[in-house]
This record gives C-alpha cells, structure tokens and sequence, in this order.
C-alpha cells in the first residue's frame, strides 16, 4: 500500500451511523398510546390510569433519545440490540393501545374476567409486597429442584450411554415412567415426603429428570467410535473419554434437555404451589382466581413469564460461553 493511498485512508470522513426511522416510529407508537391512555375517557373508575400514561410516554421518550443517539458514531454500537427490537418496540405500543381501547375505555371485553393495564399497574404498585414474597418463595422452591433434577438426570444419561449394563436395566424403566407427568405423582409424593416443600421439589426434580436423562443419553450414544479409537491409540482411559470425548461431543444434546426441562420445572411449579403452600406464585394466582381477582392472576402470569425468560435467557449464554467452539462449525 503506497503512502498517498494510507493517508487518503486516514483522512477520509467517518461514515455516520444509519438513521433509524423504525426508533421515531416506535417512539411516536408509544407517545400515541400515552395519549390515548391520558386523554380518553374511562368506562369505569380505575386507577393509575395518569401513571400508566406517563409511563408509555417516558418509554417513547426514551425511544426517541435512542433515536437521536443513534446517527452518533459513538453510540451506535451500543443502540444495535435496541435497532433490532424496534420492530417490537412498535407491536407493543399497537398492543398497549388496543388493550387499552379493548378494556379500560369501551369495555368490549366483559369484566373482570379480561383486565385493563392499569389494573395490572396496580397490582405492582399496591401489592408488591406479597407479590415479591411469592415470587422469592417461588425461585427458592424451582431453583433447587431443576438443579436437582437436571443433575440426577445428566449423570444418569452418561451412565446409560456410555455402560451397555446401565443402558439395559434403565432403558425401559425410563421410557415407562419417564412420559408421565410429573403431576400424576401428586398423591405418591404427598405421601413420601412429610412437607409440601419437600413433595414439591421431587416434582420439579422429575419433571426435569426425564428431558435431561433421555437428551444426555442420546447424545452420548450418539458420538462417532472413531473419536474413541483415536484418543485410546494415545493412551486415553476409560475416565478420560468420558469427561473429554464423550461429554463434550453431547453437550448440545444436554442443552436442549436442560430447556426442555426447564419449561418442565415452571409447569409444575404453578401445580405443586397450588398444594399446600402459603406462598408462591401458584399459590398467588389460586388465591387471586379463589377472589375474582384476575388483574393480581395475570400480573402472577405475567412476572413467571419474565423469569422463566430470564431463566432461558441465562441458559442460552451458558450455551454460548460452553460450546463457543461450535459456532464454526454449525449455523446458530
């Protein structure tokens, strides 16, 4: 490269960043549902109708600040995972103002079975505190038994692929109990275990055992005999390839167990709390449903929808940091 062709490259202008035109539309999407919720009037006395409109409008606001900073070289970079939201930045702001229209102004749909949004509002800024009680309640009964049971599972699923006697004996048991649901050992469980708490952590555990068990085993069954030959020519033993060959080849297959699993550990998480529990988020959403209460129900649904995407969220970069040497190899 010639010296006159290094500062012409040099002196070149810096391309600006992209302007953003789904940001302004996603911001006006949001300040015209802020109007909306401000400016109609209700068909009933609700509150946090006001708070509920400031806060659409300070998300527009924030969306259009994001849209201002966008065109800066600086800040472009950090806006890219907002760019590629605004799509949904604008399908939410349509769905916020649909709803709004649907419940809380016309009241097309019948009450109380279907709540307007400042009622879920409500909800969070008036009874957070039982909220936030069954919601703790809740990830310390989930968190153990999904760790218990996705662990179980793993170990249980290397045994069966890897030792022929194991994969004999286990085989059918697991295929026979494994497709039930985790449900139908209510009564079993109740029985074994002398505290709700303990049943209901064997429950999560089972639901997650059988995902994790049957996916590791596959996975493990799954790994080519070359791969073992090549490492025994140099000395490999029986303990080495398991922990470098045979695990790494069928940690994706562990993966997709354990997401399976997870979704598993929060369906029976809501049935086992509905069982003798005092607090909980199943337990909230039995008593809200026992009152009529449906806005303090759907803001239960909406907080486990959050944490179980939070949960999926924090699984898939496990995922990532584990099997990083995969993204050449397969398309992710």
């Amino acid at each position: 490269m010639s010296a006159t062709t290094l500062g012409a490259g040099l002196l070149a202008p810096t391309r600006p960043a992209a302007f953003w035109p789904t940001g302004w539309v996603a911001a006006l999407a949001w300040i015209a549902a802020a109007a909306t919720i401000s400016l109609l009037p209700d068909a009933d006395d609700l509150g946090r109708t006001q708070d509920l409109a400031a806060l659409a409008a300070g998300i527009g606001g924030l969306i259009l600040l994001a849209a201002l900073g966008s065109s800066l070289p600086g800040l472009a970079p950090r806006l890219a995972p907002l760019r590629a939201a605004g799509p949904w930045l604008i399908l939410l702001a349509a769905g916020l103002a649909a709803w709004e229209l649907a419940t809380a102004k016309y009241a097309w749909l019948p009450r109380p079975f279907f709540a307007a949004p400042q009622s879920l509002l409500e909800v969070f800024t008036d009874d957070y505190e039982r909220l936030g009680e069954s919601v703790w309640r809740s990830l310390l009964l989930v968190l153990p038994g999904y760790a218990l049971g996705a662990g179980i599972g793993f170990l249980f699923g290397i045994a069966m692929g890897w030792s022929r006697l194991v994969g004999y004996w286990a085989h059918p048991v697991v295929r026979l109990i494994g497709p039930l649901p985790a449900t139908a050992w209510l009564p079993i469980a109740f029985f074994a275990f002398s505290s709700s708490r303990g049943a209901s952590t064997f429950l999560i555990a089972l639901a997650s055992f059988f995902p994790v068990t049957v996916l590791t085993w596959s996975g493990v069954s799954a790994v080519s005999r070359a791969y073992y030959d090549v490492a025994r020519t140099m000395g490999a033993s029986p303990w080495f390839l398991v922990r470098k060959v045979a695990v790494p080849a069928a940690m994706p297959s562990v993966f997709v167990g354990l997401f399976m699993g997870l979704g598993a550990s929060f369906s029976v998480l809501v049935v086992a709390e509905m069982m003798g529990v005092k607090a909980g988020l199943g337990w909230y959403m039995q008593w809200a449903q026992g009152w009529a209460a449906y806005p303090n129900m759907y803001a239960a649904l909406l907080v486990l929808a959050l944490i179980c995407s939070s949960a999926v969220t924090l699984l898939f970069r496990l995922r990532d940091r584990l099997l990083s040497w995969q993204k050449g190899l397969v398309r992710w």
